[in-house]
Order: C-alpha cells, then sequence, then structure tokens
C-alpha cells in the first residue's frame, strides 16, 4: 500500500523524468535487468535509464562514466533512478527496506554469510544504502546486509526511510571514490 501510495504521490515527478530521459537517451527511459531477489529468484528490475549504450570500436560497452548522461547525472544524485522500483515492490519482488539487489553475475562470489542477504526480498533502501552506499567497501556493504536481517524490525525500517531521505536530500555516497558508480565486485579476499 505504501508502495502504491508513493508511486501515486510522485506521479507528475516520474512523468517529468520520463519526458526528460526520453529526449537524452533517445527514447530509452527505462533500465530493465535481471537481478536475484529472495530465496536467490530471479526477477527483472525496473530503473530509470540514465546511461547510454555507447561502445568502443571493440564492440564493448565504454565505461560508467563515459556512458552517464548529464540527465542521468542528475537523476541519479537525486535518487529518483529508483522510483520505478516501486512496481517492484508492488508486483512483491522488492520491498521498500531490505539489501539492495545486486547482479546475478554476482551470485556464486558470495561466502556463506554474505548468501544470507538473500533470505528477504531485496529493497529500494537498506542498512548498507544509509551507512556509506557506493561510498564503502563490497565487504562491509554484505555485512551491513547481514546485520539488517538480524536485527529487522518495524522501528529498524522506519529508521532507514527516515535516514533514506536524509541522505538523498544531501546526495551522499551516490558513488565510490573515483568511480561513477561503483567498482565490480569480484569476490571476497
Amino acid at each position: 500500500m505504501t508502495a502504491l501510495v508513493a508511486l501515486l504521490v510522485l506521479s507528475p515527478i516520474f512523468v517529468l523524468v520520463c519526458l526528460v530521459l526520453a529526449v537524452a537517451n533517445q527514447g530509452q527511459i527505462f533500465f530493465i535487468q535481471p537481478r536475484p531477489g529472495r530465496n536467490e529468484k530471479i526477477f527483472r528490475i525496473i530503473k530509470f535509464r540514465t546511461m547510454n549504450n555507447k561502445k568502443d570500436s571493440q564492440g564493448q560497452l565504454l565505461p560508467d562514466a563515459q556512458r552517464l548522461t548529464a540527465a542521468g547525472r542528475l537523476v541519479r544524485k537525486t535518487s529518483l533512478d529508483e522510483v520505478p522500483q516501486l512496481i517492484n515492490v508492488l508486483k512483491g519482488e522488492m520491498s521498500l527496506v531490505g539489501p539492495r539487489p545486486l547482479l546475478v553475475k554476482y551470485l556464486p562470489l558470495y561466502s556463506e554469510k554474505h548468501k544470507r542477504r538473500h533470505e528477504l526480498r531485496p529493497g529500494i533502501t537498506g542498512w548498507a544504502q544509509v551507512n556509506g552506499r557506493n561510498a564503502i567497501s563490497w565487504q562491509q556493504k554484505f555485512d551491513y546486509d547481514v546485520w539488517y536481517i538480524e536485527n529487522i524490525s518495524f522501528g529498524l525500517d522506519m529508521k532507514i526511510v527516515f535516514l533514506t531521505l536524509k541522505k538523498v536530500v544531501a546526495g551522499e555516497g551516490i558513488s565510490q571514490h573515483g568511480q561513477a558508480t561503483i567498482e565490480e565486485f569480484n569476490g571476497n579476499n
């Protein structure tokens, strides 16, 4: 119910972002990608597209920093790229709060402890996001996810929602130092 209300309240912004991204990305508004959800069940996450698909002479995608559009940078800075995930919440694939859904290719790279992050539905925001987001290490991010699973409560979720709003307004932790987003996860050392 909260996701539906949020989607309705944010609908004017949703439409405005769609229009801006349609122009900036030659009609490509949404980024849809498979991600592991609860119990590692794969679903298709929906986000606003903030990067183009430009490739180098060998046909490989350019680095994130070269593909991030000006409109995309603004959409990311304000975390508006996450708004379409409210549709995933309405479909029961995600929750408002929980460990962020990462790439499917990371599944075999998690330690046994960190695989626990898939015991719950993934969230639009989570404990790791309010404690550093992309500015912290993968290890710390996964430790925060497991801590959240072990300490989940309504009060903690409300604290995370409040802190998320505060972080969005402040624009903190959007990217890792020296990166347009975050470096790839290559497994635990």
